[in-house]
This record gives C-alpha cells, structure tokens and sequence, in this order.
C-alpha cells in the first residue's frame, strides 16, 4: 500500500494534481481465489455430434456472472475420481432459462452421472453478494475450511427466509 501510494503520490505531482483519496477493494484479490461453489449433478443429456448439457443443483440464482458478463469459469468433478474420456460439456443450472448457464464448454469426464459433485473455482470475491431468490430459489450456505475443518460461516437459507416479507 505504501508503494502504490508513493508512485500515485509522484504521478500527481509531475502532473500538477492533487493527491486524491485512495482505496482498494481487495476482495476479488484475496476471496476470489480461494474459494469455489460446489454443485451436485442432476441430469446429463448428450446432445449427438454437438455437447453434453450437465445440470446442477445451482445456477444463476448463486452465479450470475455468467450470464451477465460473460465470465468464464472452469469446473472439474471433485467426489471421485475417474479414467473415462473427457467429453465437451456445457454445465447449466435449473432455473430453465437459456442463459443459465455456469460454464460455458469444459471438458468432464464421460462417465459423469447425477449426485456426482463438481467444484467451480474462483467464484468466492461476487457470486454470493449477487446472489437472488430467482424463481423462488434458496441462497446456498457459505462453508469455510481450514486445516481440514469445515465450519458454516452463512446458514443456507430456508423458505421460511424467503417468505418472511409476505403479508396475511
């Protein structure tokens, strides 16, 4: 922070500016890689000659990223392991809208079936400070881990949550 500071410092002075007020917003920095959504297969569909289409337990309601900025995410099966061929994939959630869609193309292995569990990196600095009730649906909860202990940060919410503002 302090060399930032020195080299805005000297900027502004050769340019005849104020020095102006600065601050960092770390957050994709220090929380984006470190931390990932985990998503459990529901279906699997093989489109012939063209992609499979994986749906999860998520989607846009928890990573609108995708389909508001066009981010690219990477994703991988993390609940076991498995020696089938890759095969292209398109990872979508379940709100049934076209642009749902978590990852775009990644490579999964062929034997991918439901209940298998996939993890999408660098998710942690926007997709839960973005997340929505689209279509009703509930926020997932928030899970930290260190040195192997897993401890819930942010409870999942409940429909209780979501009907609270409900009236009569």
């Amino acid at each position: 922070a302090a060399a930032l500071g020195a080299i805005v410092g000297r900027e502004c002075e050769s340019a005849g500016l104020a020095v102006p007020r600065i601050s960092v917003e770390p957050g994709r920095a220090i929380v984006g890689p470190t931390a990932f959504t985990l998503y459990e297969v529901g279906t699997v569909k093989e489109l012939a000659g063209l992609r499979t289409y994986v749906s999860v337990d998520g989607g846009m309601s928890d990573n609108i990223r995708t389909a508001l900025y066009d981010a690219d995410y990477t994703v991988a099966l993390v609940s076991r392991s498995s020696d089938a061929e890759p095969m292209l994939s398109r990872v979508v959630g379940k709100h049934c809208e076209s642009g749902d869609i978590v990852v775009r193309d990644a490579f999964l292995p062929a034997d991918l079936a439901p209940g298998d569990l996939l993890a999408v990196p660098a998710t942690g600095a926007y997709c839960r400070s973005m997340a929505s009730n689209y279509n009703h649906a509930l926020r997932p909860p928030v899970v930290a881990v260190r040195d192997g202990q897993a401890r819930v940060i942010v409870r999942r919410e409940t429909e209780e949550d979501l009907l609270r503002l409900d009236v009569g």
